[in-house]
């Protein structure tokens, strides 16, 4: 992404949940302020809560040399908590010049310098030309469109591209986006869809997993049928409430024949999955209430042998190398254990129910 914004020639959008202030943030930001000083149009959307920290720093040092900034639902005070608030942009997505894409889970931080983990994260993103950006484009500006008005500008919107819709491959790809308006269920759909007809195999990675009775069972029904289902999920407790619920659902799962297994190496943060040899999704949606009932989110669904390919070799590799499986001591759980695991999934129902995002 850095190359490509190096060589824009008139338009950068760029929307991502984190922007941090780092050495990576700092890359990038450089790579956009250059851009703006050849006279390209540079256009930043952040999420004013997981960019909350960037505010008055690198941000005013974008917007002072010619990078327009918009943020998606800016914090406006730290205890202050209402059910708008957990809708969020959590997509990550550029499209530079209208002709090259990247969507993925990629935020812009650095994951190097972490500490108490083997850096980096476990994460991906795709690079995409061609006809996708005749669907990818339009959603892009819809939202710059729909921030300018929500923040009541009345500065220049983004030239009027036409996207480079050409093909230039033999790969079939669907772009698809969940919103809270016409695209509500649209990513978890594709995956139901997916596991009902899958035949052979299902390799889900996912950062942070919590799927409703509907996803659950499509998994077990899958098992059922002879297909071998594994997930590949966060062995590290990155937040304590959703790691200790997600396990509270692994007994059912294993029941019904799924493999399960926690990646260690480091933190996960990988929203991809393999069916069958030949589809794939990468993108910026978890399998949790926060990105399929809540957050803005892009995913990218692929039929290409070739590219499922690839990603399930990086996957094998991944659970070979840094994962640890879940069968062999699920049984052995002190009594502690199981009990915290049931009362943060009690608490994490509880919360969403509240809030009227109750899942199927």
């Amino acid at each position: 992404m850095h190359a490509a914004i190096d060589k824009a020639k008139q338009e950068v959008y760029l929307e991502v949940y984190i922007f941090a202030d780092d050495q990576t943030g700092r890359r990038i930001a450089d790579a956009l302020v250059r851009a703006a000083a050849r006279g390209v149009k540079v256009c930043v959307v952040v999420d004013g809560f997981g960019s909350r920290y960037l505010a008055g720093t690198l941000l005013d040092m974008m917007a002072g040399q010619g990078v327009e900034i918009l943020v998606f639902r800016p914090e406006v005070g730290q205890f202050r908590f209402h059910h708008r608030r957990l809708r969020r942009l959590h997509r990550k997505l550029a499209v530079i010049d209208g002709a090259v894409s990247f969507v993925g889970g990629i935020n812009i931080i650095d994951d190097v310098n972490t500490p108490k983990q083997i850096p980096p994260r476990f994460d991906y993103a795709v690079r995409i030309e061609g006809p996708l950006l005749g669907d990818i484009y339009p959603v892009a500006m819809r939202m710059w469109r729909y921030l300018h008005w929500t923040h009541l500008r009345i500065s220049e919107s983004p030239s009027r591209l036409l996207p480079v819709v050409e093909p230039i491959g033999g790969v079939a790809a669907a772009f698809l986006i969940r919103d809270n308006v016409h695209h509500r269920r649209d990513i978890e759909e594709a995956y139901l869809k997916a596991l009902a007809t899958a035949q052979d195999e299902i390799i889900i990675a996912n950062a942070y997993f919590l799927p409703g009775q509907r996803f659950r069972h499509a998994l077990i029904d899958a098992s059922a049928r002879g297909v071998r289902v594994v997930l590949l999920l966060q062995g590290r407790v990155e937040y304590f409430l959703l790691h200790y619920a997600t396990r509270a659902l692994y007994g059912s799962l294993l029941i019904g024949g799924v493999h399960i297994l926690e990646y260690q190496k480091s933190f996960l943060h990988a929203k991809v999955a393999v069916i069958d040899r030949e589809w794939a999704t990468v993108g910026s949606s978890n399998i949790d209430p926060f990105s399929l009932l809540l957050a803005r989110e892009a995913n990218v669904i692929i039929r290409d042998h070739a590219f499922a390919h690839t990603l399930r070799n990086s996957l094998r590799r991944a659970i070979m190398e840094g994962s640890v499986s879940v069968r062999s001591h699920w049984k052995e759980r002190s009594l502690i254990d199981r009990m915290l695991s049931w009362m943060c999934y009690g608490i994490t129902r509880l919360i969403m129910g509240l809030f009227g995002y109750a899942q199927d």
